[in-house]
């Protein structure tokens, strides 16, 4: 009896179909508006079912475009597989708006890189890189209470109820201090640290099958190394501290804004920060800005990237457009920093390695491939498996190494999609878990570049930055 109410609760949860009468703003403010009443599922049961149902009903819709196309004209053809997609990805942004947490993420990255994915799917998924569907405010107002011992209206002046962003793990308010000072308040769903470890049971055990295979191991470790960077990002008290080492490393950087954060206003769950005024990179795109406006904002993405990475010793592992603010002044803004990695030694290692390569190809190339994928002196027989990194590495370098304005252009981004689905294809993917969340640095980066489509020098910035940090050995001559 017990496990049918159970069931039946589930269903009630999962976010329902569209009306497919309304048009598509219409509908994503509908899908918005009913999320925000929904609680966050936790239970392992409750999330895995909800990615079954999605999953059907995706497959579902594909099936009708197909029986429905049978005997239709090429260009209504066309027209049914646009709307196929963009159903499909109102259903995603349904289901992983509902999910949160690691799900969300995942939406989030597929809208960041373009050519991945139909374009019907970076529309409708972009709004979760800054305008997820929010908690409505009566479940979040509890954790205001339980972190910081009272109402936020006793804390704050002029406290806005409505979330004015939200995410894959909370939501933004803003406020005034006291003192009158305008801030953002960052305040996390209920729970959504207990959705991080469903979701990885889930994904650990249907990756089961594979445990008799020779890089189980290592698919593991990979695993857990995610699971433990997404558990950090629900602890604020670490992002407070990424976000000083970052305003550290870029102190002489006038042009580029870290916010101020209020520690006797923050805890694990909620975070207090100084509100910046801007808009989001998709925002300033949309005003059509002028090639100069285009290739400040690319120096100073690339500056700042740079500097992190060889300064701070930190992979800024989540470059996606919400993250940056474009100030009317010129400055810019980095606001979130839950998703960094600060390099262990062996990590920092790694990476003066591929710097070495960088600069030089060759044998440092070869080590650096061997060390990056823990290849065995056997394994590195295999040539077709060592040109298949050769190709994406120099993919990476071309950027680094070309002295002039290089064009990230759709010919250099399909190159880097087919060597990174090559490299999964083939099951290359045995690699130290840093890998991980660089090539997540790596290619979104190169992802904003394509977006902004600048005409900077990349190579001369990041030699002026390897020199700043002391490794000038690795600019070439």
């Amino acid at each position: 009896m017990n496990s049918n109410r159970n069931m039946t609760e589930i269903f009630d949860a999962l976010p329902a179909d569209l009306d497919e009468g309304k048009d598509q703003a219409g509908a994503m403010e509908e899908l918005l508006r009913n999320l925000a009443h929904q609680p966050v599922p936790t239970g392992r049961l409750v999330r895995l079912w909800a990615l079954g149902s999605l999953q059907a009903k995706i497959a579902a819709g594909y099936l009708a475009y197909w029986l429905k196309s049978g005997f239709a004209g090429e260009e209504e053809k066309e027209l049914r597989r646009k709307q196929a997609h963009v159903d499909a990805a109102m259903k995603l942004l349904g289901g992983m708006g509902y999910l949160r947490g690691a799900i969300m993420k995942i939406g989030q990255a597929l809208a960041q890189y373009p050519k991945i994915v139909p374009e019907q799917y970076v529309d409708v998924l972009s709004s979760l890189q800054f305008e997820a569907p929010p908690m409505h405010f009566s479940l979040l107002r509890e954790s205001i209470r339980n972190e910081l011992g009272t109402d936020p209206e006793g804390l704050f002046d002029d406290f806005e109820p409505e979330a004015f962003a939200a995410a894959s793990l909370g939501q933004v308010h803003r406020a005034r201090l006291k003192s009158g000072e305008p801030v953002a308040i960052k305040v996390q769903y209920p729970n959504i640290a207990r959705t991080i470890a469903s979701d990885f049971s889930n994904m650990k055990a249907m990756l089961a099958p594979l445990r008799g295979t020779r890089d189980w191991q290592n698919l593991i470790d990979q695993t857990e190394d995610v699971q433990k960077t997404l558990e950090t990002e629900t602890d604020y008290t670490r992002e407070v501290e990424f976000m000083e080492l970052a305003r550290t490393a870029l102190a002489s950087k006038d042009d580029i804004v870290i916010p101020l954060c209020y520690p006797k206003l923050s805890s694990r769950r909620v975070l207090t920060m100084q509100y910046l005024e801007g808009v989001h990179l998709t925002e300033f795109l949309e005003r059509d800005p002028s090639q100069q406006d285009r290739d400040l904002r690319a120096t100073q993405i690339s500056l700042l990237t740079f500097r992190l990475l060889y300064q701070a010793r930190m992979s800024y592992a989540d470059p996606n457009p919400g993250n940056f603010i474009l100030m009317e002044d010129g400055r810019l803004g980095l606001i979130d920093f839950g998703c960094c990695r600060i390099f262990s030694e062996d990590e920092q290692e790694l990476m003066e390695l591929g710097l070495e390569a960088l600069q030089h190809g060759g044998d440092a190339q070869v080590r650096t491939i061997q060390k990056a994928s823990l290849l065995t002196d056997e394994e590195m027989k295999n040539e077709k498996r060592i040109k298949a990194f050769h190709e994406i590495l120099d993919w990476f370098w071309e950027p680094l190494r070309y002295d002039g304005e290089f064009e990230f252009d759709d010919d250099y981004l399909r190159r880097g999609i087919e060597f990174m689905s090559t490299l999964i294809r083939r099951r290359y993917t045995r690699a130290m878990p840093i890998s991980v969340w660089n090539n997540r640095l790596f290619y979104g980066y190169r992802a904003l570049m394509y977006r902004l489509r600048p005409r900077i020098n990349v190579k001369r910035l990041h030699d002026s930055e390897l020199q700043r940090a002391g490794l000038e050995r690795f600019v070439a001559e």
